[in-house]
């Protein structure tokens, strides 16, 4: 079997420690603060990034060019090795276009290497589940060919069910009008959203308070699951910098499925800069997305 690695970018949110233990690539996406530009060497700590959008600070990000794309495949090419790439949801950013536009130019100049880059239409952790179970079929022996078809016909049962605290970060973003994110504040009520299909953010329901919210995440679990309920022994959960919320919906999934791997990881600043701090968001495996 020939050998290959699987890459992504950090909108995976996969821990650090995760990469580097499985030897999967990664990416990053950069971002600005107050007039300061962020890269992988600087980004700043989870909570002092969340605790500055919580006194204003209003974020901006950067997808990933074809250069950085380049700079991070180039090492495992001239290893000898093949490249499966699972990119951040072409709903949400222009990062997949870049991969495939780096990816073009690279089998051109390395011919005898493969390079497979798939829409993982998939976002947070999310996006790193499905690098999750990617990973673990290598590692059971799978050559690239067989993990990237069980990708493409697996992902749109990848799950995402989330809830934000601040609906003015939505707002910002375009994803609710200003007179929902108003209204919300004041009436405390708190959106429930998913990724669809396309890999975009769709607001799929509203409840009012924020342990309510919580609780809707697992019964849309509940709802979505469907065939994969006995066999659920994997959920990640993201967080905006409240990991004891985060904590809370995991044990809750717990007292229902016989889950054994867990990974609670932040929110990174790409996409927390849109979602804001008090996202809360739940990944598995379902029938529908």
């Amino acid at each position: 079997m020939r050998d290959y690695v699987i890459t992504t970018d950090n909108n995976s949110d996969l821990p650090e420690e995760y990469y580097k233990e499985h030897g999967v690539g990664c990416t990053y996406l950069s971002y600005s603060m107050d007039g300061t530009d962020y890269t992988k060497e600087t980004f700043l700590p989870v909570h002092d990034f969340y605790e500055r959008m919580r006194n204003g600070s209003l974020p901006t990000t950067a997808q990933v060019n074809p250069q950085d794309v380049r700079d991070m495949m180039v090492p495992y090419l001239e290893a000898g090795k093949d490249i499966l790439h699972i990119a951040f949801s072409s709903g949400l950013s222009g990062t997949f276009q870049n991969c495939c536009i780096a990816a073009e130019e690279l089998r051109e100049e390395y011919p005898q290497r493969s390079i497979v880059v798939i829409d993982s239409l998939a976002a947070s952790l999310g996006q790193g589940l499905l690098v999750h179970f990617a990973q673990q079929r290598k590692e059971a022996g799978e050559d690239m060919d067989q993990v990237a078809a069980w990708v493409e016909e697996h992902k749109n049962n990848l799950v995402h069910v989330f809830t934000v605290d601040d609906l003015n970060h939505l707002y910002r973003g375009g994803r609710v009008s200003r007179t929902t994110a108003i209204l919300g504040g004041m009436l405390n009520i708190k959106p429930v959203l998913h990724v669809d299909e396309e890999g975009k953010l769709i607001a799929i329901g509203k409840v009012r308070g924020r342990k309510k919210a919580l609780l809707e995440l697992v019964r849309l679990m509940d709802e979505k699951i469907g065939s994969y309920r006995e066999s659920c022994d994997t959920i990640f959960v993201s967080h905006g910098d409240c990991r004891e919320e985060a904590e809370f919906v995991v044990e809750k999934v717990k007292e229902k499925y016989p889950v054994k791997t867990v990974i609670i990881n932040p929110v990174g600043a790409t996409i927390g800069a849109h979602s804001g701090p008090g996202t809360l968001a739940l990944f598995f495996l379902g029938d529908k997305k």
